[in-house]
């Protein structure tokens, strides 16, 4: 089996209404959908994305140029050669941001490639540990909502089976933050488990202070409650209050995710499989984690994320983001509050876009 081309395709997403978090303000993902075709005839798929589409043929470029360079004509069940040799080649121009994102996406697209050529399900490939997993509903109460639109929108989560959701905070003012949750929490009841995002937005005595206030309405956990690269703020907050952190989304490779663990910054890391590294890398960050006894949810990529989710223990809870869904010909399943992992060859899903 060798790789014949690697074509790319943009797509902007609109999002049904514009949003805001603590640091961001979205309007549209712009997405960058990759094809791996071999001379078989067996094609493999992945994508990435940037917010409202920025920079995104940036993306395009860095990935045409790495494909061209170290996929073409390669086998892609040498996955773990080609990341390898990608890994080094991008040694000068930095291990993160553009050159992590292209060197994931071709990453997953080329075990896509292989789950299809076995007419295997890659989580069952992996070794699977599970064919369902537990989600939580992340496509609305975002900061910008007020408590009324929170109350709706939680709502309408529960009543579409969800058995977790999460609330954007990082108000100025914790107070509003706190009466926030408390709205949410008095419309879901104490069954349904709540987790709160802060998007980095604070610092750390005012992450503190947050944390303090939403210790009481059982969180799941609060995330990222300050800078990505603050670890020692993360850690300082952590050992602070009662709920647990979760952060991790912007760490790259298992490299970041080890200084992470090192710092005692969270106890459930959050994989993103853009910066992560794809399949091959987020499992040895999953690897890494399970050897601290720290937990494992990934950040957005819900339907390629269950690839993960399926084959990896200490994953036992996944994003639901309907950001994405245009991009596919297939759906996502929820069935009692679960995700099902599809038994569909590869990934599971192939996208209606044609590069």
């Amino acid at each position: 089996m060798r790789v014949e081309t690697v074509e790319t395709a943009i797509v902007e997403v609109p999002l049904p209404t514009p949003i805001g978090t603590a640091i961001h303000a979205i309007r549209s993902v712009g997405c960058l959908v990759v094809t791996v075709r071999t001379a078989d005839g067996v094609s493999g798929q992945s994508h990435l994305f940037t917010i409202n589409g920025d920079r995104l043929s940036s993306f395009d470029e860095m990935v045409r140029g790495l494909a061209d360079s170290f996929v073409v004509g390669r086998d892609p069940r040498y996955s773990e050669g080609i990341w390898h040799d990608v890994w080094a080649a991008i040694n000068p121009t930095g291990h993160a941001g553009v050159t992590v994102a292209a060197l994931s996406t071709l990453d997953m697209a080329c075990w896509d490639a292989v789950g299809r050529a076995l007419d295997t399900p890659l989580y069952q490939l992996f070794g699977a540990c599970r064919d369902r997993v537990d989600v939580y509903a992340s496509s609305g109460l975002w900061l910008s909502a007020s408590i009324d639109e929170l109350k709706s929108e939680a709502a309408a989560f529960a009543e579409a089976g969800f058995r977790a959701m999460k609330i954007r905070v990082g108000s100025p003012d914790s107070a509003i933050d706190e009466a926030r949750v408390a709205a949410v929490r008095q419309v879901i009841g104490n069954d349904v488990k709540l987790l709160a995002d802060v998007n980095q937005g604070l610092r750390p005595a005012e992450a503190i202070r947050l944390g303090r206030r939403l210790d009481a309405y059982n969180l799941q956990w609060l995330e990222e409650p300050v800078a990505t690269y603050d670890r020692a703020g993360h850690a300082r907050v952590r050992h602070a209050i009662a709920t647990p952190i979760a952060s991790g989304e912007t760490e790259y490779t298992r490299f970041g995710c080890r200084e992470m663990l090192d710092a005692g910054a969270v106890d459930v890391f959050m994989p993103d499989l853009q910066r992560i590294g794809g399949f091959s890398e987020f499992r040895k960050a999953a690897a890494l984690c399970a050897a601290n006894n720290v937990g494992v949810s990934s950040h957005f990529f819900t339907e390629l994320s269950l690839t993960m989710a399926g084959s990896i223990a200490a994953c036992d809870l996944v994003e639901h983001v309907d950001w994405f869904a245009p991009l596919y010909n297939e759906s996502m399943e929820m069935v009692d509050g679960q995700l099902v992992i599809p038994e569909r060859p590869g990934t599971g899903f192939t996208y209606n876009v044609e590069p």
